[in-house]
């Protein structure tokens, strides 16, 4: 076509003209000025072709006014219309005339020539010169639905800044045939109406472009990636009608006109659908349901992290390039984001949060939000700085979710821990012998539950903050104080069981063992959580509550050793009530047995932690020499001769060195002394032994002298299994020594207050 022609002969005149500016290499340093140069001839075509334009304008203006005043005057209805058709010829003729004068301009200059919209402006310039606008309007609709089809293949074609172009110029000749129409007739509703009506077709482009714009905008962060071209031309357009609009709307100011469909907006809308998107974006991460996942939060909000941080840097890197700087488009999409968040933060703070959920959303809100891992994130920074950020959900909402989940957590760590418990109990009646840690001793897994549960909970607490991970240590604390109670209660009834049948459970020794070991386990697990996740300063507010716990659990272990050597001495029993009796003097192996037998015992009680198997030796070394020294006191035996004490005697102190012997062995490594106990009964044994009677109250004051716990019944029954001193003689001996000074040994740990003389068998002695 001859426009096609045109356009290539623009473009091969404007190649020869650059190539005849550059054909030299220093020329290009000269390119700056040659662009001044072609602009300023640009400038001053454009200048010429405005005021030929104008000078033809201003003559048919002219000629249409005259001839008006011509037709007015003769009053001929036929005269008038013969002159109007010749008029709207003229003017015809007149626009034929300009578009080929504009045409060769074009070609000269080098313009992309647009005939559509040319005679669509001209028309609309000359309508307002015509004394008959229907004609003019005529003319211009022939031209408006080429550029319509025109401007609809464009933007299917996705070639969007050419489709605005088209659009632009279309609403310009609207909205100045409007302007126009409103200026000279403000009340004729018609032509203003046909005006509208007939450029209908131009507001579904407009809307058919928006779509293709809001679309964009919507993938913005995609696009930008993969076509950032397409979003700055998506963003000129915008900017294109936001000028608009201001023009637009300082000529209201001035007039009191705008065009239908102004302003249109177009930026608040774009941020309004990119405020949307981000919403969307944030709420279509949740892809499960509790139901479907018991970790759906924390997987939810792995993906908000992910997406966020995504999203934010994209947008700092590239999508900043492709707005004007007024745009402030990252500050703009960091705030989008951060209500999206606190909107959805809000919404799943209000769900009926678990506990575990509970501690997911705060730590991820108070903690992950701003740290390196999203927010705080170095390649964010300067522009996004965590400390000026609003809290995505208030301090009211964060103690509401705080006091839930303590509540919470309180109901858990007493049903865990009366499981736990349970569980453990049922281990006790096993016929298998419990575990044994890497030292040998033997244990349950009690202790490494309950304090494995407290070390995940406390974990947990910490990644929220340092005041709940306190109070959360203070609440297993308390628990475990209880807890312990409880512990000592059923480890009671355990005993109290196996004495209803001592060959029921099993293991009972063993597993007795294990619960005296779990007791020490249980301190050093204390101390470590208290020295682990405790702030020293607060130390002070737990020491009571601590050393409440340490004495329980003393008690619980003194009463296991106890309920052990009970156990022990059961069995010792028989051979305990043959000493000091005929057939123990005869030649019984009574202590043989004993020592055999608590030999036997300490074989299992080698299991057990070594601050309680010292103490439980030191026990049973205490409790045979307590029994060996009650059975002396019981009188079994009272001796006839001195043959038979020296006899006694002897064996007494043969039998206090096996046991001697017997606890040295059982006590080696523990550093303690324990031969004083059979000091004890060596020192009675002299005593007994003793020949010269006139002695006897010497013997005797030397033995109260050490062991100043002794009474009187208890120096009468020795003398009785002595055999040979009268009444007056133990009364005037036990008178007399009433009346010395004693001089203990400060480290004696006094044991005769323990054994109770037989009253029945020993007369009243007054002092």
């Amino acid at each position: 076509s001859t426009m096609e022609e045109t356009d290539r002969e623009a473009v091969a005149t404007a190649v020869q003209r650059v190539a005849g500016m550059l054909q030299r290499p220093d020329q290009l340093d000269k390119v700056e000025q040659y662009r001044r140069r072609e602009a300023r001839k640009k400038a001053s075509v454009e200048a010429r072709l405005k005021a030929a334009i104008q000078s033809q304008l201003d003559g048919v203006r002219t000629g249409c006014q005259a001839m008006l005043r011509t037709l007015n005057l003769t009053g001929n209805e036929e005269l008038r219309k013969n002159h109007l058709h010749i008029t709207c010829r003229e003017v015809a003729i007149f626009f034929e005339y300009l578009k080929i004068i504009s045409i060769k301009l074009f070609k000269n200059n080098s313009y992309s020539p647009c005939p559509a919209f040319l005679q669509v402006f001209l028309l609309s310039c000359i309508y307002c010169l015509c004394f008959d606008h229907g004609v003019v309007l005529a003319v211009i609709f022939l031209a408006v639905p080429e550029i319509v089809r025109e401007t609809h293949d464009l933007i299917e074609r996705g070639e969007l800044l050419q489709a605005h172009r088209k659009l632009m110029d279309l609403e310009c000749s609207r909205d100045n045939l409007m302007y126009e129409q409103y200026r000279m007739d403000s009340k004729n509703t018609h032509d203003m109406n046909l005006i509208h009506t007939y450029f209908g077709d131009m507001q579904k482009l407009s809307e058919e472009l928006a779509k293709q714009l809001w679309m964009v905008v919507q993938r913005s962060l995609v696009t930008v990636r993969r076509d950032p071209t397409l979003l700055v031309s998506v963003v000129r357009i915008i900017e294109r009608e936001e000028k608009i609009d201001r023009r637009m709307l300082d000529r209201k100011k001035q007039t009191g006109f705008i065009p239908p469909g102004r302003p249109k907006k177009w930026k608040e809308k774009m941020f309004n659908i990119l405020e949307r998107t981000v919403s969307t974006r944030i709420e279509g991460t949740q892809a499960d349901t509790r139901e479907s996942d018991k970790m759906w939060l924390v997987r939810h909000l792995e993906i908000i992290r992910k997406y966020v941080l995504d999203d934010l840097l994209v947008a700092k890197t590239l999508l900043d390039q492709c707005f004007p700087p007024h745009y402030d488009i990252f500050n703009r999409l960091l705030n989008m984001y951060h209500q999206a968040l606190a909107t959805r933060m809000q919404e799943l703070a209000a769900e009926d949060l678990e506990a575990n959920e509970i501690v997911s959303l705060l730590t991820w809100v108070l903690n992950t939000y701003t740290s390196t891992e999203m927010m705080g994130n170095s390649e964010l920074s300067p522009e996004v700085d965590v400390n000026s950020l609003d809290a995505l959900i208030s301090q009211n909402v964060v103690d509401q979710l705080l006091s839930k989940y303590m509540s919470t957590l309180t109901s858990n760590i007493i049903g865990w821990l009366r499981k736990a418990l349970e569980t453990d109990k049922k281990d006790w009646i096993k016929e298998t012998e419990p575990e044994a840690d890497q030292d040998g001793y033997y244990q349950t897994t009690l202790p490494a539950i309950v304090f494995q549960m407290f070390e995940q909970n406390l974990q947990v607490a910490a990644q929220i903050n340092e005041d709940l991970k306190t109070k959360v240590l203070v609440l297993c604390l308390q628990q475990m104080n209880s807890f312990l109670t409880r512990y000592k209660d059923e480890a009671q009834l355990y005993k109290e069981d196996h004495l209803k049948n001592r060959q029921y459970p099993q293991c009972y020794v063993q597993y007795m063992i294990a619960v005296i070991n779990n007791c020490q386990t249980f301190k050093e697990s204390i101390i470590s959580l208290k020295r682990k996740y405790l702030k020293s300063d607060l130390e002070d507010t737990l020491s009571i509550s601590h050393a409440n716990m340490d004495a329980t659990l003393d008690i619980i272990a003194k009463e296991g050793c106890s309920s052990l050597l009970d156990e022990v001495f059961m069995d010792l029993e028989p051979h305990l009530n043959e000493l000091m009796t005929k057939k123990w003097l005869m030649g019984s192996n009574a202590v043989g047995t004993i020592c055999v037998t608590v030999e036997d015992y300490f074989n299992d009680f080698a299991k057990i932690k070594k601050p309680y198997k010292k103490t439980m030796t030191l026990e049973a070394h205490r409790r045979v020499v307590v029994e060996y020294i009650r059975a002396i006191m019981l009188k079994r035996i009272s001796f006839k001769n001195a043959e038979e004490r020296k006899e006694g005697a002897e064996r007494m102190i043969k039998e206090a060195e096996q046991f001697r012997f017997l606890f040295k062995k059982l006590a080696a490594g523990s550093g303690e002394d324990t031969e004083g106990l059979c000091d004890i009964i060596e020192a009675i044994a002299e005593v007994i032994k003793l020949t010269d009677p006139s002695l006897l109250y010497l013997e005797v004051s030397t033995l109260v002298s050490k062991y100043p716990d002794i009474r009187d019944d208890h120096i009468a029954a020795l003398l009785t299994v002595r055999g040979d001193a009268s009444r007056d003689m133990k009364q005037t001996i036990i008178e007399t020594l009433d009346q010395g000074p004693s001089q203990p040994n400060p480290n004696y740990v006094p044991i005769f207050k323990e054994i109770t003389v037989p009253t029945l068998t020993v007369p009243k002695l007054l002092k």
